[in-house]
């Protein structure tokens, strides 16, 4: 961690964003503002309100999300430019957001490792959540290419960052003891057809 002697609290934290295991909690932290009404003011009905106020908050995310990473590489020793940024810079990023997370990952010496509701405490680390991490580079992904990026050349579409996702994915459901896996949707029964009408009777 020498290399990041340099970063403070206060450098990058402000910014930062601590999402549970769970996307959905991700509007009620402390990094993410609430769009103001008057960027919704021009929508009548309730559900486009919705939308639009939903819309804001993942751009407002998005530009947070860009100029925290802006500032690590401002920050970083030597400094680095965003045109030689690579994936082993964004893993260095994603590293050292751990140092801030707040999910409890068990180690295989811990008595709750994949246990998904620990009865006591333990000393286990804290991590950023594997679904923290993946909606984060889902929107530095995006931004990238809005800034005038090509996506040839994106570092957080590399292939060692998606390996490296997968794996922290892949780690904390076992020593958490929970899935990721996508639920697959059911389909809903199909009746059978309806019976062929009787014969019609010759006269």
């Amino acid at each position: 961690m020498d290399k990041y002697h340099s970063f403070t609290m206060d450098d990058v934290v402000p910014q930062l964003q601590e999402v549970d295991s769970t996307i959905t909690t991700n509007f009620s932290t402390n990094m993410l503002s609430p769009t103001s009404s008057s960027s919704c003011s021009s929508y009548s009905s309730s559900s486009s309100s919705s939308t639009a106020t939903t819309l804001s908050r993942y751009e407002n995310q998005k530009r947070r999300d860009w100029n925290t990473f802006g500032q690590y590489l401002r920050n970083h020793r030597p400094p680095l430019t965003l045109s030689r940024c690579s994936g082993a810079h964004v893993l260095e990023f994603l590293r050292y957001l751990d140092q801030f997370g707040k999910t409890k990952v068990h180690t295989q010496l811990c008595p709750f490792f994949g246990h998904p509701n620990p009865p006591a405490l333990c000393p286990c680390p804290l991590r950023q959540a594997w679904g923290s991490l993946d909606a984060l580079i889902g929107r530095l992904r995006a931004a990238y290419e809005e800034n005038g990026g090509k996506p040839e050349t994106n570092p957080f579409g590399a292939r060692a960052v998606r390996l490296y996702l997968r794996e922290v994915r892949d780690s904390q459901a076992k020593a958490r003891g929970i899935s990721y896996e996508k639920k697959k949707r059911k389909r809903p029964p199909q009746l059978p057809p309806p019976p062929p009408p009787p014969p019609t009777e010759l006269s």
